[in-house]
């Protein structure tokens, strides 16, 4: 039958209203804030029917415009049903209406309608409700599908990448010094914008590979003890295929940072032939590389600034870090005390057996392994009254087993607790050098105050100049480029030195031990000129 028009809309409201009020618990005037409402997206993975919610997002992920109802979703949860992948009775409709309805108040679907005939109210309800996965859905499942994909060895770090940008940033700079600034050639600017999305590209795909590697490298040298055979292996990562990642990438870097400099300079000009989407409106989420914020973060990925080193500098010193865990594991299993290599082998073996064994035989395993008999669990009996009966012993918490037990199989201390040494003679003398120390920095603040608009009329004190340096210094670090203003602040003594571009004027600050000399800048320093008490 044909339903009439207004029994639809009654029905499509009810089930809007029922699927639009948010995440359980929360009414429709207590919404949740943006960014929570957003980590709502991901419960679906923590349910307790997660492997039905599983095959729902896949099924919508797997197409573009998915425009399911809950009868086809339903038919394809009867072939996960009979093939296992689902418990029995999620394909029932009603079943499938529910977990629907949910992914709707968790936000990963959107409701949608489709005109229908159908011999009853319930089969129309079926049937024109459509569902659609949202955007930032099928992003989460995206990661979802990586992530399970991921194998738990090392990733191959994308060398090859390194040559790419390096071409790629290097043809964006003799693209922008070719094109006119008053109307460049549309060839052009379609160039330009395949350079800039490639070599954005090109580096997320680096700099992903970078940090996964690093990550399981972090893993697997912390661990205290080895054996022969990953010694060796590690020792082969670390010395050739480490030392070939850091020599590319110190070799491109140089020409990279070079390029970028350029572009620096000529990044507004970028930006602007980039041009707006128009087309796609004002809420728009852009390719990479059309905002100065991306450029930016490109850069610190390979050119170090004041108080924040880039990401090449960190690759040098983690690989130097990793190096020496790899050599403390080695002296660790080479040295003669303890045995070699320890009872790491006999735990994991002992593991093994547990592993294999049935429920009669895991009892018999650990009576005779750690001499407790009649027990249910491998974990002595926890601080609350309860035996915990049904969880199985693989499922339970997990027991943490210390150095000692490992290397020595006992969990005696060894060694002594050093004394704690008073040496008040000792104190008083670093305590009276910090005084000073805050004295001297003191009278150089008031001094630099007192001075305020006439600093470059009065000679400063060395103390004075090295704190105005120092300041100047972090001031600088904060401009972006030569036409931005820069601030800094002694939050201890309220002192703040800002430096403006001016165009034709020169600052200078002249001191004990020469003239600084500032040009197309202006100087400020603003204070209060006192100097704090020093207790004591």
């Amino acid at each position: 039958m044909t339903v009439p028009d207004h029994e639809a809309d009654v029905l499509r409201a009810s089930v809007a209203g029922s699927t639009t009020s948010g995440p359980p618990g929360t009414h429709a005037d207590e919404r949740p804030p943006e960014d929570e409402q957003r980590l709502h997206l991901f419960a679906y993975l923590q349910a307790p029917e997660h492997r039905t919610y599983l095959v729902i997002m896949r099924l919508f992920t797997s197409t573009l415009l998915a425009d399911l109802s809950a009868e086809e979703v339903a038919g394809a949860l009867a072939v996960a049903e009979r093939d296992g992948r689902v418990a029995p009775g999620e394909s029932a409709v009603d079943t499938v209406i529910d977990r629907l309805r949910q992914l709707v108040r968790w936000g990963n679907l959107v409701v949608g309608r489709r005109e229908t005939i159908a011999s009853s109210i319930a089969e129309f309800q079926h049937g024109s409700l459509r569902y659609q996965v949202s955007k930032l859905a099928v992003r989460v499942q995206r990661d979802v599908d990586a992530l399970l994909r991921v194998p738990e060895g090392a990733r191959e770090v994308s060398r090859e990448l390194l040559p790419a940008i390096e071409r790629g940033v290097t043809r964006i700079r003799d693209l922008l010094a070719e094109a006119p600034d008053d109307a460049p050639a549309r060839r052009t600017r379609e160039q330009l914008a395949e350079q800039v999305t490639t070599v954005f590209l090109q580096h997320a795909e680096l700099a992903a590979t970078v940090r996964d590697f690093y990550a399981y490298l972090g893993q697997v040298v912390t661990r205290h003890q080895l054996a022969p055979d990953e010694i060796s292996g590690f020792r082969n990562l670390l010395v050739e295929y480490i030392q070939m990642v850091v020599e590319d990438v110190l070799r491109h870097t140089e020409a990279i940072a070079a390029a970028l400099a350029v572009l620096a300079r000529e990044r507004a000009r970028l930006l602007r032939l980039l041009g707006p989407a128009d087309d796609l409106g004002t809420d728009v989420e852009r390719a990479r590389g059309r905002t100065a914020a991306d450029w930016q973060e490109l850069t610190d990925w390979f050119v170090d600034s004041p108080g924040r080193p880039s990401q090449v500098a960190a690759l040098r010193e983690a690989t130097a870090r990793a190096i020496g865990a790899l050599l403390a594991s080695v002296k660790r299993a080479t040295s003669g005390g303890g045995l070699v290599p320890g009872r790491r082998g006999e735990l994991l073996k002992l593991a093994g057996w547990f592993d294999a064994a049935d429920q009669r035989q895991a009892h018999r395993l650990y009576s005779a392994a750690f001499g407790l008999h009649s027990a249910r669990h491998l974990q002595p009996a926890p601080d609350y009254d309860s035996d915990n009966d049904d969880v199985a012993w693989s499922d339970g918490p997990v027991q943490e087993v210390t150095v000692s037990v490992r290397s020595r199989g006992d969990r005696g201390a060894r060694g002594r607790t050093s004394r704690m040494l008073d040496d008040p003679m000792t104190e008083e003398t670093l305590l009276a050098e910090a005084r000073e120390a805050d004295q001297q920095r003191s009278a150089a603040v008031s001094e630099l105050a007192a001075a305020g608009a006439r600093l470059s009329e009065a000679e400063l004190s060395p103390d004075a100049l090295s704190v105005l340096c120092e300041l100047l210094t972090l001031a600088m670090a904060q401009r972006e480029s030569d036409e931005d203003a820069g601030s800094a602040l002694d939050p201890v003594h309220r002192l703040r030195v800002t430096i403006r571009p001016e165009p034709g004027t020169s600052t200078s600050v002249r001191g004990a031990s020469g003239t600084l000399t500032l040009q197309d800048a202006v100087l400020d320093v603003a204070g209060d000129s006192a100097v704090p008490e020093v207790a004591g």
